[in-house]
């Protein structure tokens, strides 16, 4: 779904979408709005100002998953989570949520495009930073 940049951060966009289900402009615009209010204040848990955004329109839910590459070789990590269809609904998840296998693909792409691109990539960090943008997960996942 592209880059783009929120609250002082590049965030990239990725859509997951359960059968029957789809993303539409109208809820990655409510998603990017939850972003920017958790990413406001990142600043605050060490935010090297990197950031990927899924949106999960699930057979179950809604869910908005905002990760966040921290200080210290670290990621921060928020789960919102509410029924389908009403991305207005969404609250914090509960505490000990963690990805399901659609999601855990998805950010373990972003491990690795983050390590190949930002940590061990050649040139300038605004080039490392270029190609880290680029390098995304298209296609089916589990």
């Amino acid at each position: 779904m592209g880059s783009s940049e929120v609250a002082g951060h590049v965030v990239k966009s990725y859509a997951i979408e359960a059968p029957g289900r789809t993303v539409t402009n109208r809820d990655a615009q409510a998603a990017l709005r939850i972003a920017a209010d958790h990413l406001s204040s990142a600043h605050l848990r060490g935010s090297l100002g990197l950031s990927v955004l899924l949106m999960h329109a699930g057979g179950d839910g809604d869910y908005v998953l905002v990760h966040t590459w921290i200080e210290g070789y670290m990621s921060d990590l928020a789960f919102f989570t509410g029924p389908a269809g009403d991305l207005g609904r969404l609250r914090p998840g509960r505490s000990g949520l963690a990805p399901c296998v659609w999601e855990a693909a998805v950010l373990a792409h972003e491990r690795d495009a983050f390590s190949r691109q930002v940590l061990d990539g050649d040139g300038a960090l605004e080039e490392r930073l270029t190609a880290w943008r680029g390098d995304v997960l298209e296609g089916e996942v589990r």
